[in-house]
């Protein structure tokens, strides 16, 4: 007696659905896949830190950081971008550096005013982004320019301070200055989105 074949699953027109194909309806390319990964090792980054196993934190957060390049770069090179990818690729980004700069507060590596003050910048900018999406036509919005050399300050205090507690780096004045730096471009940048959101909402500004 012959077997019927494996059933793949069939499209709304009925059609045979290959595996491929219905994971790439969904958006679960190998650009999106790259970014789970990345969002998934977000609870790794944050056990590592409490169990005080900086060196290897330290070397999570840098392939979370080359991941971030490799999937825009397959993403972008390959035409394989999608709507769960735009939507996925920030949320990774966002959890793991909020949750690395959390946690590294809690462990008493980081001031705790400067982890309220850089969270509480990325809680303004994402309410407002709601706010705005609710209220106004749907638009994209480019990150602003402080904005993105807020973020590169930000990682690159994360990845310096990992390093230096796990793989015995120098210090010297340099943790100083990245946390007044981080300071200070986190402020303004939050104050430059307070000012975007508010000339959007009172149609004062024009955003493509």
């Amino acid at each position: 007696m012959r077997l019927p074949p494996p059933r793949r699953g069939r499209n709304s027109l009925g059609a045979r659905v290959q595996p491929a194909q219905a994971m790439n309806q969904i958006g679960l390319n190998l650009p999106n896949l790259i970014t789970l990964a990345r969002l998934l090792s977000v609870p790794l980054a944050i056990w590592l830190i409490i169990s005080s196993d900086y060196g290897a934190a330290f070397w999570v957060f840098v392939a979370a950081g080359v991941s971030d390049a490799l999937d825009g770069y397959i993403a972008k090179r390959f035409d394989r971008r999608t709507r769960l990818g735009a939507l996925l690729d920030p949320i990774a980004d966002k959890s793991l550096l909020m949750s690395v700069y959390v946690t590294l507060g809690y462990a008493g590596q980081l001031p705790d005013w400067l982890v309220i003050v850089v969270v509480f910048r990325d809680v303004m900018i994402v309410g407002g982004f709601v706010l705005i999406q609710a209220s106004t036509p749907a638009r994209q919005f480019d990150p602003l320019y402080i904005s993105k050399i807020n973020t590169t300050l930000q990682i690159v205090l994360v990845a310096f301070v990992l390093a230096r507690l796990g793989l015995g780096a120098g210090d010297g004045p340099l943790t100083v200055i990245l946390v007044s730096a981080v300071a200070v471009t986190t402020v303004l940048s939050g104050m430059s989105y307070f000012v975007r959101w508010a000339r959007i909402y009172t149609g004062t500004e024009q955003v493509l």
